[in-house]
């Protein structure tokens, strides 16, 4: 959420900072939040002031009644009431004024980074490294879709999108033998990579209740992709990045446990509501995966470096799986509400032909932290607000639609990267 005394200060620049991402009537929402916090203000100076005048009256009809001034003290007692409706009234009114400001402030976006692009569409994200050879597939290569139709025992195919709808519905595939074992591998070298990273692994919840889906801006942005139990007001996680990020709501960090840096490896969940098509078919788009996930919460002036830390992170990951990638600087209009500048890794997909999304890498600067009410105390011994940055290292089902598809054999098995072997103790998947 962005600071009302920032925006107050930097009108201009809030403005043209929306109008980047897109954001209709950026104008009239920052005029009418600087007209709200200024009718805040002057509502609590004038409550200030009408509280100190009802404690000053109090004292003197004490004084009053101790010379034995009766007639002046009940005329005072009568002036004091009135400033006590006063004051309950305009307690009253200040408090919906703060509800109503909160409530405008909540609809605005992170503003983007300087570096950020121009653009509106995914189309316009620029490209900033691509490396990685495509590999040339011998004569019959599939999709992974038909190519796990084709691999494992009796016929049965290891990741068993059938068996995953009969059971619960589409999106949530059943995973088989190697293919189960492949994905748990996977999950530990990620969990290890970060571990020589310096994060710290934790296991958090995978329900978060509203508050916690309001402090990283899932909400009230993003009700309609989230799994809600309306009975307890419970959400399943669409990331780890929330519990994690969580674990420092209302905290003021010691500063020298800074930077922050911690690794989660959890399901999560999407309803991912009007997705179709040919681009979500598989692995591709799934309501329920695996991801582990790295977070940091760093001082506002380290937190670029950090930035560029988690995405050389993600970028060795995959060059150690041996896949084609390309890093993407995502413009205004395709990043996400939170963020202020995101970076997206994409791998090569050789049996479909096309980059899918495996990555995003963010910074959010202040804008969770404020959220959140997460600082920590600067050498001046003065509470600042920190930034908090998160990245999947890495989501797993386009990782692994990828491996199975780039790495198909003439003999129509399937190879399995060096790195992971002693993970999951088989070179190949006949």
């Amino acid at each position: 959420m962005l600071q009302t005394i920032f925006i107050r200060e930097n009108r201009d620049l809030t403005i043209a900072g929306l109008k980047k991402k897109h954001f209709k009537d950026a104008e009239p929402a920052v005029d009418s939040i600087i007209a709200l916090d200024r009718k805040r203000r002057e509502l609590q100076q004038e409550l200030d002031e009408t509280l100190a005048s009802s404690n000053n009256k109090a004292r003197e009809i004490g004084a009053l009644m101790k010379a034995g001034q009766k007639e002046e003290a009940e005329a005072a007692k009568a002036e004091t009431t009135v400033l006590k409706e006063r004051s309950k009234a305009l307690e009253e009114e200040h408090k919906s004024v703060e509800k109503t400001l909160l409530e405008e402030l909540v609809k605005l976006p992170n503003l983007p980074h300087e570096s950020v692009p121009e653009g509106r569409t995914p189309e316009e994200n620029v490209t900033i490294l691509e490396d990685g050879s495509k590999p040339v597939l011998p004569p019959g290569a599939l999709p992974h879709w038909e190519l796990i139709k084709k691999l494992g025992k009796n016929l049965a195919p290891i990741i068993d999108f059938e068996l995953g709808n009969k059971i619960t519905g589409a999106g949530f595939p059943v995973y088989k033998g190697k293919a189960a074992r492949l994905q748990r591998a996977m999950i530990s070298f990620f969990l290890d990579e970060a571990g020589k990273a310096g994060y710290t692994e934790v296991q958090p919840p995978i329900v978060v209740n509203a508050d916690s889906g309001f402090a990283t801006g899932q909400l009230p942005d993003k009700e309609g992709q989230m799994y809600h139990d309306a009975a307890d007001d419970l959400y399943l996680i669409p990331t780890a990045e929330v519990p994690v990020t969580n674990l420092y709501r209302d905290v003021i960090v010691a500063e020298s446990e800074l930077p922050v840096k911690n690794v989660a490896y959890t399901p999560c969940f999407r309803r991912e509501a009007g997705s179709w098509g040919a681009h979500v078919r598989g692995l591709n788009r799934l309501h329920q995966f695996d991801k582990v996930e790295i977070v940091q919460i760093n001082r506002p002036e380290e937190s670029y470096k950090a930035l560029d830390e988690m995405v050389n992170h993600v970028k060795v990951l995959l060059e150690k799986l041996e896949l084609p990638y390309r890093i993407l600087r995502l413009c205004g209009g395709d990043m996400g509400f939170t963020s202020a500048l995101t970076y997206d890794f994409e791998v090569w997909s050789a049996g479909q032909e096309r980059w899918l999304e495996c990555s995003s890498v963010s910074n959010f600067e202040t804008y969770q932290a404020n959220r959140l009410k997460l600082r920590y105390r600067n050498a001046d011994k003065k509470t600042q607000l920190l930034h908090t940055l998160n990245g999947s290292a890495l989501a797993l089902p386009r990782i692994l639609a990828a491996l199975l598809e780039n790495n198909q054999q003439a003999d129509g098995t399937v190879k399995v990267p060096a790195v992971l072997v002693p993970y999951c103790g088989f070179d190949v998947i006949e």
